[in-house]
């Protein structure tokens, strides 16, 4: 009975933080144009924060992104505080005028997203690496374009419905000569 009484306890305790909603009023007349933004090189800077708020790790990522008109192809390439590196490489497809899917290796189905205004919301499941293995999340993942060539992202880290973590990044699209040094084809 302890163990009903704390499951329950901790998804009400879940449940009273506050996220954003596409619905929520803009903060500028903006409209993010995520193939536009992610086309050419852009680097990052992040850091994970658990559930209490400390920050557990730091980050930078390096994006080469093309965008082709039908699919966008973001290469992602981390380099973490401790020097460990990994590297994602996600295909996104346009299927509406706001709207997006998305695969990458480790993402459980489809990832889905959506633009509205200055915002793009992104929900998938992934199984992320860790010491032990691997640690499967869901992820409620969301940017703003706060100036042409910047964007805030917030990703709240979410399993068996209750918040983990969060991922803060901030993205600085970079004029094409300063990118990730990479071919097409890698």
């Amino acid at each position: 009975m302890r163990i009903v009484l704390a499951i329950c306890f901790c998804a009400a305790v879940a449940g009273c933080t506050g996220r954003p909603a596409l619905d929520d009023e803009t903060l500028s007349s903006r409209d993010f144009d995520l193939e536009a933004f992610f086309d050419g090189p852009v680097v990052g800077h992040g850091q994970f924060q658990d559930r209490f708020g400390t920050v557990r790790r730091r980050f930078e990522v390096r994006i080469d992104g093309d965008w082709d008109g039908q699919r966008l192809r973001l290469h992602e390439d981390f380099t973490y505080e401790d020097n460990s590196t990994e590297t994602r490489v996600w295909t996104l497809v346009k299927t509406g005028p706001e709207t997006w899917q998305g695969s990458a290796p480790g993402v459980i189905g489809t990832a889905s997203g959506e633009e509205r205004g200055d915002a793009f919301n992104w929900r998938y499941r992934i199984d992320l690496p860790v010491p032990d293995g691997t640690l499967r999340v869901r992820f409620d993942d969301w940017m703003w374009q706060v100036s042409e060539d910047r964007v805030l992202n917030r990703a709240y880290m979410d399993k068996f419905g209750v918040e983990i973590g969060e991922v803060i990044i901030w993205f600085e699209k970079q004029d094409q000569g300063s990118g990730p040094a990479r071919s097409k084809g890698d």
